[in-house]
């Protein structure tokens, strides 16, 4: 894909006021302009916080209310350029840069919280997959660039997690942590040590 298409295609896939042509309408609520919603939802009593329920949220719980990923960008004719622009991959570079330094919203460290996504593996043992991200729309760090890292979570299941693959929808439950990672398949600025990892159902919402 050329870079001008390719820094267009990342930016209109993720915005937070994602068209609906955008949207993969199996699994509404986990992307990026999603109404957010706090559901407390029981679990096993193995598994469960002291509270005895992880606080349901979406994607935009986890950004800051008042950042614009797309600021600097505004205004800007990205499809007039070409491949042999040097501007398309000084922004491409400037938005990676913007992006992959995205920043957290506080209220969320530490947070006992369930939230789905799309899974991206990184680490897989016999026993199941062993690391992985979340990101909130189908293809993010395999088909298209990576969203910001403030839309990643580094997951590390407390077990292996069975019979998933790449792309596979599914909730994670567990503690969530503002500490960043730089992966393989993107960089992520939030870390969940998850104490459940289950495909994704609708009932469950």
């Amino acid at each position: 894909m050329r870079n001008a298409l390719k820094l267009l295609f990342c930016a209109a896939i993720w915005a937070p006021l994602a068209p609906a042509s955008a949207q993969n309408a199996a699994v509404p609520s986990i992307l990026p302009g999603a109404a957010s919603t706090m559901d407390q939802v029981a679990v096993p009593a193995s598994a469960a916080p002291a509270s005895g329920v992880f606080r349901k949220i979406t994607w935009d719980d986890l950004m800051p209310k008042d950042w614009d990923p797309l600021k600097e960008f505004k205004g800007l004719n990205m499809s007039a350029l070409s491949d042999s622009d040097p501007r398309a991959n000084a922004m491409l570079k400037r938005l990676r840069e913007v992006w992959d330094n995205a920043p957290t919203n506080a209220a969320m460290e530490g947070a006992t919280v369930r939230i789905p996504g799309y899974l991206v593996p990184l680490e897989e043992s016999k026993a199941g997959m062993t690391e992985f991200l979340l990101v909130p729309y189908f293809g993010a760090c395999i088909h298209s660039p990576p969203p910001p890292s403030n839309q990643i979570i580094h997951v590390l299941p407390k077990a292996p997690a069975k019979g998933l693959r790449s792309m596979d929808t599914v909730w994670i439950s567990g503690t969530l942590r503002t500490v960043r990672a730089d992966t393989s398949m993107g960089v992520s600025s939030y870390r969940m040590d998850a104490v459940l990892v289950v495909p994704y159902s609708l009932k469950e919402r």
